[in-house]
C-alpha cells in the first residue's frame, strides 16, 4: 500500500490521474479540537484499466513535512476528469477552507444513490455491500488520524474508501445515465458546488440559533452573541462550543448581563467565559444588541408557524409522495420533506418540490390534487391517479 509524502510523487499521480475519466477521492480528518476540520489524510484512487504504471490507489499524508496539495488542487480543477466522492460535503469544506478550490466536475454517490432509490442518504457500507458486494471493516473509523505512524489496519480502512468507491460510481452512473436522470443529479449537486455552501459568516450565525422568543431586542442580543461567538472560534480555530454552548448564549440573551458580577450568576457559562476576552467579548455583544436602533433588529421568520395547513390534504399529498417516490425509484426525503408537504397543503408554491425535476415527478400532480383536479385510489398494493371531470 503506497503513503505518498512528497511532493513531486503526488505531482507523479496526478498527472496520471489527468488521464484517467474519474478519481474517486476521500479524506480523513479530527475536528473535536477544532474549529476547521484538521486534513490528515487523503484517498485517490483511479480505474484499474486506466491506471497505466504505478500504483492505482494510494494514500496521500497532509501532514508529512514538505508536502504541497497543489498537485491535487489542480487535478481538482481538471474539468476532463470526474471527481468522485461519498457525502462529499465535509470533505469539499476542507478543500475550500484549505485553497478556496471545490472539484470540478463533481459526482457524490450519496446523491446519485437517492436519485437511483437507494433510500435516504444511505451510507457507504451500505452500497459497499449492495453493489459491490463487498464487506468493510470499520473498527478503525474513529481512531486518531492525526497519530503517526499509521496502523495496516488504518491503511486498509483508509484504502478501502476509495477502491470499492469505484465500483459504485460506475454502477450508479451506469444507471443514472439508462434512466436519463444526469440533469436531476447535477441540479442536486449545484449546492455542493457553490462556494457559497461554504461560507460561515459570523453575523448570521445567530440563524443556527434554536429559540422560541421573536422579541425584536431579545434576537439582536442572541445575534450579537453568536457573532462574537462565530468570529472568535474562527480567528482561535477552536470549537463555538468551547466559547459557549448554544444554551448558555440563549440563556445570555436573556439575562442580558451588564458586568462581570452579573456575568459570574450564570447557570450555564463555562468558567473559562466568565473572565479574560470571552467575558470582555460577551458584555460588549449584550451592549451592542441592546443598543440596536428599532429599524435593525432581526426577524424570525414566522411564515410556516402562521401556515393555515389542511391536514387532510397534507395527508393525502404523503400518499401520492410515496407512490410517486416509489414509482419513480427515487427517496422521498430527496423529493418533498414532510414540512414542505405541509407548505403545500397550506397553499405555499415557492417550494423546491415544485420546481425542476421534482415537480415533473410530483409537483405536477401535487398541484393537481390541490386543485382537486385528480384524486386517488387505492388498487390493490398501488395507487393510482384518477382524472376528475
Amino acid at each position: 500500500m503506497i503513503t505518498i509524502t512528497t511532493t513531486d510523487d503526488l505531482s507523479a499521480f496526478c498527472q496520471r490521474a489527468a488521464n484517467c475519466t474519474y478519481v474517486t477521492v476521500d479524506t480523513e480528518f479530527l475536528r473535536e479540537r477544532t474549529y476547521y476540520s484538521q486534513l490528515c489524510l487523503v484517498q485517490l484512487a483511479l480505474p484499474v484499466e486506466q491506471a497505466g504504471e504505478g500504483p492505482d490507489a494510494v494514500l496521500v499524508d497532509p501532514l508529512a513535512e514538505g508536502l504541497s496539495l497543489e498537485p491535487l488542487y489542480e487535478l481538482f480543477r481538471n474539468t476532463a476528469v470526474v471527481k468522485v466522492f461519498h457525502a462529499a460535503r465535509q470533505d469539499l469544506e476542507i478543500f475550500f477552507v484549505d485553497a478556496g478550490v471545490i472539484p470540478e466536475p463533481l459526482f457524490d454517490t450519496q446523491v446519485a444513490a437517492m436519485v437511483c432509490g437507494f433510500g435516504e442518504q444511505v451510507g457507504y457500507e451500505t452500497l459497499v455491500r449492495k453493489i459491490a458486494k463487498e464487506a468493510l471493516d470499520k473498527s478503525s473509523r474513529f481512531t486518531d488520524w492525526s497519530r503517526r505512524p499509521l496502523t495496516d489496519a488504518q491503511k486498509t480502512y483508509a484504502i478501502a474508501d476509495v477502491t470499492h468507491l469505484r465500483v459504485i460510481y460506475e454502477r450508479l452512473a451506469r444507471d443514472i445515465a439508462r434512466a436519463k436522470r444526469e440533469k436531476w443529479v447535477a441540479e442536486e449537486l449545484r449546492i455542493l458546488s457553490d462556494p457559497e455552501t461554504y461560507q460561515v459568516r459570523p453575523e448570521e450565525a445567530w440563524q443556527r440559533v434554536r429559540t422560541r422568543t421573536t422579541s425584536g431586542k431579545f434576537l439582536a442580543v442572541l445575534r450579537e452573541l453568536a457573532k462574537f461567538r462565530e468570529a472568535y472560534a474562527q480567528e482561535r480555530n477552536v470549537p463555538r462550543s468551547r466559547v459557549y454552548k448554544d444554551d448558555a448564549l440563549v440563556e445570555l440573551a436573556s439575562t442580558k448581563p451588564k458586568d462581570m458580577k452579573d456575568l459570574a450568576r450564570s447557570r450555564l457559562l463555562l468558567r473559562e467565559a466568565r473572565k479574560g476576552e470571552i467575558a470582555d467579548g460577551i458584555l460588549a455583544a449584550v451592549k451592542a444588541g441592546m443598543d440596536c436602533p428599532a429599524d435593525k433588529l432581526p426577524e424570525v421568520d414566522t411564515s410556516r408557524e402562521k401556515m393555515q395547513v389542511n391536514p387532510a390534504l397534507a395527508d393525502l399529498l404523503r400518499v401520492l409522495l410515496k407512490a410517486k417516490s416509489e414509482q419513480a425509484g427515487v427517496a422521498s426525503r430527496l423529493i418533498a420533506p414532510a414540512a414542505d408537504l405541509d407548505a403545500i397543503a397550506a397553499g405555499m408554491r415557492d417550494l423546491p418540490a415544485l420546481s425542476g425535476w421534482r415537480r415533473d415527478v410530483f409537483g405536477e400532480d401535487a398541484l393537481r390534487l390541490c386543485d382537486g383536479k385528480i384524486a386517488l385510489a387505492a388498487k390493490g398494493p398501488n395507487v393510482e391517479i384518477i382524472e376528475l371531470a
